[in-house]
C-alpha cells in the first residue's frame, strides 16, 4: 500500500486529491496538513512513502518543508512532489535543489495525478527525458537563483559525461547508445554521480549541471 500525505492550505484541493487517491486499491492518505510545519511533523508520525506539497502556505512554505524532510534521515524512504499552479514557476529551481523529486500542476489530470504518486513511491524521479526538456528550456530563459552546491571534482570523465547527458534530457537508454555502453552501465554511472555529489535523483542532477556550468543553457 502507498502511504501519501497530503500538504496544502486549501481543503478544496486536499479533499478532491484524498477522494483520488483513496478511490485506488494501492493507495491511502495517511494524514492532511495546512501548512509545512504540520506536513513536517505529519510527515515524521506517520512516515508516508509520498508527501504531496504545496509551494506557497502560511507558517512554512513548501520549499523549507521540503528541505526539512530531506535533511531528516529518519525520513530519507519519504519522497516529495511539489504541487504548484504555474508550472516552471519561480519556486520550482528552488523546490528541486531542497531535494523534490519532481513536481505537478495542480490541474493535472486525475490518471497523471495517480501515476505520478506511484512513481514516486518506487523512488523515480518524477522528470521523464520530455519533462526534463521542458526544464531545460526553462534554464535558458529563467536560470535559477545561485546556491551551494559541489563543484563535481570527484566525478570521473566519463561520469561528467554522463551527467551532461542526463541533463540534456536523455534517458539511460538513450546514454548508452550515445556513448555506446550497456544500458545497465550507463543507469551505473548516474547512481555513482548521484552518492559522489550527495544528491538524490535526476532531477538534482539536472540542477548541478546547470549551475556549475557542466552543461551551459543553449549550449
Amino acid at each position: 500500500m502507498i502511504r501519501v500525505l497530503l500538504v496544502d492550505d486549501q481543503a478544496l484541493i486536499r479533499g478532491g486529491f484524498r477522494a483520488l487517491l483513496d478511490a485506488e486499491d494501492d493507495i491511502a492518505v495517511v494524514g492532511e496538513a495546512a501548512d509545512g510545519r504540520e506536513g513536517v511533523a505529519l510527515a515524521r508520525a506517520h512516515l508516508p512513502d509520498v508527501a504531496l506539497v504545496d509551494v506557497q502556505m502560511p507558517e512554512m512554505d513548501g520549499i523549507e518543508a521540503t528541505r526539512r524532510i530531506a535533511a531528516d534521515p529518519g525520513l530519507a524512504d519519504v519522497h516529495v512532489v511539489i504541487l504548484t499552479n504555474y508550472g516552471f514557476d519561480e519556486y520550482v529551481f528552488d523546490a528541486l535543489r531542497a531535494g523534490a523529486t519532481g513536481f505537478l500542476v495542480k490541474d493535472v489530470e486525475p490518471a497523471d495525478l495517480l501515476h505520478a504518486v506511484r512513481v514516486a513511491a518506487r523512488g523515480d524521479a518524477l522528470l521523464a527525458p520530455a519533462i526534463t526538456r521542458r526544464l531545460i528550456a526553462s534554464f535558458m530563459t529563467h536560470p535559477p537563483r545561485p546556491g551551494p552546491v559541489a563543484d563535481g571534482a570527484e566525478l570521473t570523465g566519463r561520469e561528467r559525461e554522463v551527467v551532461a547527458l542526463v541533463a540534456r534530457g536523455l534517458s539511460n537508454n538513450e546514454i548508452a547508445d550515445r556513448l555506446v555502453i550497456s544500458p545497465l552501465t550507463a543507469k551505473t554511472h548516474v547512481s555513482r554521480a548521484l552518492a559522489k555529489l550527495g544528491l538524490r535523483d535526476r532531477v538534482q542532477l539536472v540542477v548541478f549541471a546547470y549551475e556549475t556550468g557542466l552543461v551551459a543553457p543553449g549550449g
